[in-house]
């Protein structure tokens, strides 16, 4: 099913019968069979406002995250939280959909300046598990309505409602960009390179790190932006502040991370889509010794991202014992591992999701409760 508007999505989803597997442009699906029929958002599509001067966008759904980028373009802006793309690992095709964007917070490098995907998101339009039509939030930062529900609805993967439209924040791009890149470092001094960065005066708006593997020689990237004069003086600071970690290069290439944002580095190394990706966050202090063991007993690539809050993780084979094993080693140390995409015999046999402790879960089945007392939308995903 491909309704055209919000009313027809709205009465899809009141007279369905069944599950129904919700999805924008199939981009970010985790790789499980779809359980019951499609319901597609794809015909939900445009910028429905957009002012400039107010850092504003509202969009619906279904609006291909390229058009979105284009538009903002125009006028020298961006969405601050750079949206990763699982493209070049997944091989699947498609138009990635604003609306599938928030659904998967699908948040990048800035994270660690700017906040998540869901930080920017400032109001929402949905249709509920019966069928209703709600709205919450607005299109301003200073916006009270009771129930933050733009926050809940961000991230929750279609399975509390169907985003038919989004309002959000964006930003000016920056003048300049410039990094300072650091070779050689084990995971561990990479962690710290990167924790130094992060608590320095220079507003580091990316700190990532990917071993041998992934590079020819272990690589630290620490990314400076704004005005071209500022971003010369800091990233000049940086490195002599990270002087104690080796001779720092100073860059002033996008392309780094561009292809970070296409986890590029993945599938040119396997040279090819496929295998089994996983996201995994944990404190950045716990990240070089939990790799250590994982990498060490399971063949995967791996690197870091948000000064080593995230570590994203890949595998051709062994997939189903790597995953078991990131689920207890994660569950340890109080970190969170996601499976995001995954060959079908993998995707349908374990969840997606690190389990929730069990007063957590239960309120999570109370929330799905409410708004799909059904349980039709995307069943399993979330739990």
């Amino acid at each position: 099913m491909t309704p055209k508007d919000e009313r027809d999505l709205a009465q899809a989803v009141a007279d369905a019968k069944g599950p129904l597997w919700v999805q924008g442009g199939g981009t970010r699906a985790s790789g499980r069979t779809p359980q019951g029929e499609v319901l597609s958002v794809a015909g939900l599509t445009g910028i429905t406002l957009y002012e400039p001067g107010a850092l504003t966008m509202v969009a619906q759904a279904g609006t291909p995250l390229a058009e979105i980028e284009a538009a903002l373009e125009a006028e020298g802006q961006m969405l601050p939280f750079e949206p990763y793309s699982l493209g070049g690992v997944t091989g699947v095709s498609g138009d990635t959909t604003i609306g599938g964007v928030f659904a998967t917070n699908a948040s990048g490098a800035r994270r660690v300046q700017v906040g998540a995907a869901r930080d920017l998101l400032l109001g929402v339009r949905f249709v509920d598990g019966r069928g209703e039509v709600l709205r919450n939030g607005g299109r301003v930062m200073k916006n009270v309505t009771g129930y933050d529900l733009v926050k809940l609805l961000a991230g929750s993967r279609g399975a509390l409602g169907v985003l038919t439209e989004v309002a959000f924040k964006v930003l000016p791009k920056p003048e300049a960009v410039g990094h300072v890149t650091l070779t050689g470092l084990t995971d561990a001094e990479a962690v710290q390179a990167m924790a130094a960065a992060m608590g320095s005066p220079f507003d580091v708006s990316g700190a990532v790190h990917a071993p041998a593997g992934i590079e020819e020689e272990p690589t630290t990237l620490l990314r400076v932006e704004g005005f071209a004069d500022s971003v010369t003086y800091r990233t000049e600071r940086l490195r002599d502040l990270l002087s104690r970690f080796g001779a720092g290069q100073i860059g002033t290439s996008v392309e780094p991370w561009q292809a970070g944002r296409a986890l590029s580095a993945f599938s040119q190394t396997v040279r090819g889509p496929g295998g089994a990706t996983w996201f995994v966050s944990v404190k950045p202090g716990d990240a070089p010794a939990l790799m250590a063991r994982i990498a060490g007993a399971h063949d995967c690539l791996y690197d870091y991202d948000w000064a080593g809050g995230r570590i994203r993780i890949h595998a051709m084979a062994d997939q189903r014992a790597l995953h078991d094993a990131l689920r207890a080693e994660v569950a340890a140390i109080g970190g969170h591992a996601t499976l995001i995409h995954a060959p079908s015999d993998l995707a349908d046999a374990v969840p997606l999701t690190q389990p929730e402790p069990a007063p957590l879960a239960a309120l999570s089945e109370r929330l799905r409760a409410q708004f799909d007392p059904r349980g039709i939308l995307n069943p399993g995903v979330m739990g």
